[in-house]
């Protein structure tokens, strides 16, 4: 898969407040969904519809977007939901069943359907709207800080966000917050924890220092909080097996 320069995905990011305003053109959206693809699917299609053993969910789009079957409901954020809407709304052809629960109760179902209408249907929409899913990621990142900041201690509010300040004013920055909020979400969500603690961008940006490289001080905290998350995590889980992809992903961000 072509990466573009660093040149050409670097962007100066304003800011309204505490809110994160995030504008793509159409090459930053394109290029930026191909590097989240290729981090969560390997760049393939067949990655665009996932279901893994040991989840309850299937995972669908660049950015492998959960999505619960009927009645139930997990310990992670649901965000296949919001970016079938966001598609509809920007008018390409979401399905009636695609706006609903999962129609798959099982891994199972869904690897028995993979090759069935709805998953094929499914990857065309997928493999067609990539800028426009990393559009809605940039959407999760605008919202990402004032909720991670309103979650924050007073005390470590200023770190926080000049954290968040100094990694998305590097070249590769932007796209390191925007593909970590969605690859492990905001880190605001208390049902997203082991042992009482988060592994999201929140709990990223805290553990970083006030200074030196921020980008290399953004991937050791990643990895921290991602390998703290594996030995927090209730063993049938088996969540080692995930750590040395993890930490390829975050090598991506240096």
């Amino acid at each position: 898969m072509k990466i573009l320069p660093l040149c050409l995905i670097a962007m100066a990011l304003p800011f309204a407040g505490n809110a994160q305003d995030v504008r793509l053109t159409d090459p930053q959206a394109m290029e930026i969904g191909r590097r989240i693809w290729k981090n969560e699917c390997a760049g393939t299609v067949s990655g665009l519809t996932t279901w893994n053993k040991g989840e309850e969910f299937p995972s669908l789009g660049i950015a492998h977007f959960i999505w619960y079957p009927a009645g139930h409901r997990g310990p992670f954020e649901e965000s296949w939901p919001g970016l079938a809407r966001y598609l509809k709304e920007n008018g390409q052809p979401v399905e009636a069943w695609m706006l609903g629960p999962c129609p798959w109760n099982s891994r199972a179902a869904f690897q028995a359907d993979l090759e069935g209408p709805r998953l094929k249907t499914l990857r065309r929409l997928l493999t067609s709207t990539v800028p426009l899913q990393a559009r809605y990621a940039a959407m999760r990142l605008e919202r990402a800080l004032p909720r991670m900041l309103a979650e924050t201690p007073k005390t470590k509010r200023a770190l926080v966000e000049a954290n968040f300040r100094r990694v998305a004013a590097r070249p590769l920055g932007f796209y390191a917050l925007m593909d970590y909020v969605n690859f492990k979400g905001e880190g605001t969500n208390p049902s997203e924890r082991y042992r009482g603690e988060g592994w999201g961008l929140l709990q990223v940006l805290e553990s970083m220092p006030a200074q030196g490289d921020p980008m290399a001080a953004f991937a050791k905290a990643a990895d921290q909080v991602l390998t703290r998350r594996v030995s927090n995590a209730p063993p049938a889980r088996n969540e080692a097996k995930w750590l040395p992809g993890w930490r390829n992903r975050i090598n991506t961000y240096l």
